[in-house]
C-alpha cells in the first residue's frame, strides 16, 4: 500500500527525516513510535502532501506522491487524522462528518455517515451540537469519524490519544480495533506506546529523524530497549530486533 524510500525533509537548515524507508502492506496497522521531535509528525505529514520532501520517494500502491498535491492525495485514498484534533468549532457534528467526505457521492456518504453513527454512538446524540463545544475525547471521535467518511485506502492517525483522560482513551482503541477488523490499512503515531503495539501489527522507533528499529508488534513489545525508552521499566526477556539501515 505504502512504500518509503531513503526519504528527507529539511526545515531550512534542520533536517528533520534523514533518509527514512518503511513499508505497510495492505490491510496492515504499522505504528510509529518515537520521543518528541524524532520526526513522526513531519512523516505523516509528507505522506499526506502538507510537507515537501527534499528528496526520496513516497509511493501509493507504486504510484509516486512525493510531488502531489495534499488535495490531489485525499481523492487517491489517503485521510489524515491530525495531531491536537482540529475540528471546525463553529460547525456542527453533522457538518464536520459531511466536510470528510467531499470526494464523494452524497449516497455512498450516506451509508458511510451509518457506519459512523454506529462506531461513535455519543455522536449521533450530539449530531447537531457545534464541534468546539464537545470534550476532547469527543472531538477526537468526531476527527476519526471524519477521516472515514472519505472511505481512505490509507488512514494516518497522529496521536489519537493525545491528552485524554484513560477511559477516553480506551474508547478510541476500542474504535480502532473496529477499523482493524473492516481491514482498513493504518499508519498510526502514538504516544501510549503499549496500546499501540497492542494493536498494530509492526512497528518502527524513530529517534532523530532515523529508524532506530523495526520489527513485529510483539517483538518490540518485549524489547528491553523499548520496554525501558517508551514503556517505563525493564523487560525479562531480551526479543529480537532489526536494525534499520541509515
Amino acid at each position: 500500500m505504502l512504500e518509503i524510500r531513503d526519504l528527507d525533509v529539511r526545515y531550512g537548515h534542520i533536517q528533520a527525516l534523514k533518509g527514512i524507508s518503511l513499508d505497510v502492506a495492505e490491510g496492515e496497522i504499522v505504528a510509529l513510535l518515537g520521543a518528541n521531535g524524532a520526526g513522526k509528525t513531519t512523516l505523516m505529514r509528507s505522506i499526506s502532501g502538507l510537507q515537501r520532501p527534499h528528496a526520496g520517494q513516497i509511493l501509493l500502491r507504486g504510484t509516486p506522491i512525493q510531488r502531489t498535491g495534499a488535495d490531489a492525495i485525499v481523492r487517491l485514498g489517503v485521510s489524515q487524522v491530525p495531531e491536537g484534533r482540529r475540528v471546525f468549532p463553529t460547525l456542527s457534528v453533522l457538518e464536520n462528518l459531511r466536510l470528510g467526505a467531499y470526494t464523494r457521492p452524497a449516497a455512498e456518504a450516506g451509508k458511510t455517515l451509518e457506519q459512523v453513527w454506529t462506531m461513535f454512538p455519543r455522536l449521533l446524540e450530539r449530531r447537531e451540537q457545534l464541534a468546539g463545544t464537545l470534550s476532547g475525547g469527543e472531538q477526537q471521535m468526531l476527527v476519526i469519524g471524519r477521516a472515514l467518511m472519505a472511505q481512505p485506502k490509507l488512514l494516518l492517525l497522529d496521536e489519537p490519544s493525545l491528552g485524554l483522560a484513560p477511559i477516553i482513551v480506551r474508547d478510541i482503541f476500542r474504535s480502532l480495533h473496529q477499523i482493524r477488523q473492516q481491514g482498513m490499512t493504518v499508519l498510526l503515531v502514538e504516544q501510549n506506546a503499549r496500546m499501540a503495539l497492542k494493536l498494530a501489527d509492526r512497528a518502527y522507533v524513530l529517534e532523530t529523524g532515523h529508524i532506530r528499529l523495526q520489527g513485529p508488534a510483539a517483538e518490540l513489545l518485549a524489547s528491553p530497549e523499548v520496554q525501558a525508552s517508551y514503556l517505563g521499566h525493564g523487560a525479562a526477556q531480551p526479543a529480537t530486533q532489526t536494525p534499520a539501515a541509515g
